[in-house]
């Protein structure tokens, strides 16, 4: 029997993964966020209130547990946001690991912990495993920095990378390029989208999948966890326009310096993700894949 932690349950990674891990027989699943439960289903696993800014309540919880491995999956990911409120944004992605790799120190436990493209300034995307970090945001600084925190720790750890991650989640409060192209497209809007970024669009439940492979095998170092594609978001809302018959007419292409965001994005990222392939056995969606699994679940 494994047990597994995971902490932003109540976020769309964290719901993905409570609902792969919880009900399997041989994991025994405790699932934390900031607050209330707010998942659909409650059975097949624990949920305990834990806010990871919180450096007694993540030492008390991650102890009482006593996890094998911990999946670190809550964050601050509003890019912008982060440039604009710098101490939550540190408090939330930098200190929280702190406190989080202290506790896993004590209990011994495998630390999963999820990081991001925005890591890399974008000049030179799709990247492995062993490229070097520069951010161009707040956002990315803070991110990088928890990585070095996990990487000095002393813990066994892996760090799961991935990009632009999409998908449907019970209480959602964050749309995702489908759902917006989707939604656009039938009021007949007309939408400008960029065709100078570069991605790896990767499906919420691919990204899950990525972090168990980790946590059950505890297979330490860097992983590529991300979609198998490398597109433009303008590429993304034709494929979706097709995928739902909708007029792609309306979607006209931008590029980036037309947009104004109060954080930089890094220009080409996009992911290479042999060695998740080989190592772990990942074997994620294309983009088209995911467009019909979210399609689905509409």
């Amino acid at each position: 029997m494994k047990k597994i932690l995971i902490t932003g349950a109540n976020g769309l990674l964290g719901q993905k993964l409570v609902a792969l891990l919880a009900n399997q027989p041989d994991v025994e699943l405790t699932a934390t966020a900031r607050g209330a439960n707010r998942l659909p289903h409650t059975d097949g696993y624990t949920y305990l209130a834990m806010d990871i800014t919180n450096r007694d309540e993540v030492l008390s919880v991650i102890g009482q547990v006593r996890p094998d491995a911990v999946i670190h999956g809550a964050a601050m990911t509003d890019v912008d946001k982060c440039e604009l409120d710098k101490d939550a944004c540190w408090a939330q992605n930098v200190t929280a690991v702190e406190y989080i790799v202290e506790a896993c120190r004590a209990t011994n436990a495998f630390l999963c912990h999820v990081s991001t493209d925005f890591i890399f300034d974008g000049a030179a995307g799709p990247y492995t495993e062993e490229a070097e970090g520069n951010p161009i945001s707040f956002y990315g600084w803070s991110k990088y920095a928890a990585e070095k925190v996990v990487k000095h720790s002393g813990l066994r750890w892996a760090i799961a990378r991935t990009v632009l991650v999409y998908g449907i989640a019970h209480d959602m409060s964050r749309s995702n390029i489908i759902l917006w192209v989707k939604k656009s497209l039938e009021d007949g809007k007309t939408i400008n989208v960029v065709t100078d970024q570069f991605r790896s669009p990767t499906l919420a439940e691919d990204l899950a999948a990525g972090c168990a492979l980790i946590a059950r095998q505890e297979a330490e170092g860097i992983f590529n966890i991300s979609g198998s594609d490398v597109l433009t978001p303008y590429e993304m809302a034709i494929q979706t326009a097709d995928y739902f018959s909708l007029d792609k007419s309306l979607i006209k292409p931008a590029d980036g310096s037309t947009f104004r965001q109060t954080a930089r994005r890094p220009p080409r990222t996009g992911f290479v993700i042999d060695k998740a392939r080989t190592v772990l056995g990942y074997n994620p969606r294309s983009f088209s894949e995911g467009i019909a699994v979210l399609a689905g679940q509409l």
